[in-house]
């Protein structure tokens, strides 16, 4: 009888889809951290995760292991050596969130562009006349790189293309062919284009080899660009960026994502009133959440009755041949 540890609470839907599961057992720790459900995993035949690490040490402390049920797309805080090391499936939830990140995107841009939170507390502090300043600007028209085209790169695309803006994308995992054939502007050379772009927005993973956007890259920038970030935090200089802002070169974020997660409350970007910022949350409406947690948990479902989906086995190529076969069904 399979164990499912459930690493943070999940919506409803999800815990109530493993309750009815025939044969299964389950046990739900509320907390998100790593602390909080590392006592549980020696009995987890599969762990639901959400955003906390799942580090090599903790693995072994899971004899019985045989899944990793992300709750969400992004994996970068699983150890997947160590699960590829012993033939442990890391199952990712597939298209359930696109929507959700790339409003949420649409939503970041819209309020630096038209500075929300500045005309908010401007009227809030009875400044009536700060509607006077005209520091809000407008999308359409302008040139948009959005870097990634994945799932959630594609439908931000589509919403930036609504607005009226240039769409341009970068990634050199997708052929040109393709982003010009969905009527959008190929960028080959990224650094070349940097120039060009009054708003950048990243939609891809973090590699571990240093920004994407580093001091280098946001000098490049057309002056007065605006840069958004729902990818991971990594992706950009922090400090490079908080000291863009300082000089005008960059006009305003939106972050979703930061490099440590919460932030450190004295983060300079914190401090600026051209930033919008989000608590990692762009994937987590109501509808999502629910999406999310009952996909999660089908993957566990669906694993050990045989019939779980390889593609949405990221590491397949490492453990495919460890997987019980009734699993590699």
């Amino acid at each position: 009888m399979p164990h499912v540890l459930v690493a943070g609470r999940i919506h409803e839907a999800g815990i109530e889809r493993l309750s009815r599961a025939e044969g299964f057992t389950f046990q739900v720790v509320d907390e998100v951290t790593t602390e909080a459900f590392a006592p549980h995993v020696h009995s987890a035949d599969a762990i639901l995760v959400r955003t906390q690490p799942l580090p090599e040490s903790i693995i072994a402390q899971a004899p019985r292991l045989k899944i990793v049920s992300r709750h969400g797309v992004g994996y970068d805080a699983v150890d997947v050596a160590a699960l590829n090391a012993r033939g442990i499936a890391l199952a990712i939830v597939g298209d359930v969130n696109s929507v959700s990140v790339a409003e949420h995107t649409l939503m970041l841009i819209l309020a630096v562009v038209h500075r929300t939170i500045a005309y908010d507390a401007a009227t809030r502090a009875g400044q009536w006349s700060f509607r006077n300043s005209f520091q809000a600007t407008e999308l359409a028209g302008k040139t948009v790189l959005v870097v990634g085209y994945g799932r959630i790169g594609r439908a931000v695309s589509r919403l930036c293309d609504a607005f009226g803006m240039g769409v341009h994308v970068h990634d050199p995992f997708i052929d040109a062919a393709r982003i010009e054939a969905d009527g959008f502007h190929a960028v080959a050379d990224l650094p070349a284009f940097l120039g060009e772009a009054e708003v950048v927005t990243l939609h891809v993973p973090y590699s571990g080899n240093g920004p994407l956007l580093g001091a280098s890259e946001l000098a490049l920038l057309k002056r007065g660009a605006v840069v958004v970030n729902t990818g991971r935090g990594g992706l950009i200089d922090e400090e490079a960026l908080a000291d863009a802002l300082r000089t005008g070169h960059v006009q305003g974020a939106g972050l979703d994502v930061f490099s440590a997660e919460p932030p450190d409350v004295h983060n300079p970007l914190l401090a600026s009133d051209r930033v919008v910022v989000s608590p990692h949350s762009a994937g987590l409406t109501l509808e999502c959440a629910e999406r999310m947690a009952v996909a999660a948990a089908d993957n566990i479902i669906a694993f050990f009755a045989g019939r779980l989906d390889p593609a949405l086995i990221v590491n397949y190529a490492a453990v495919g041949e460890k997987i019980p076969a009734a699993a590699r069904a």
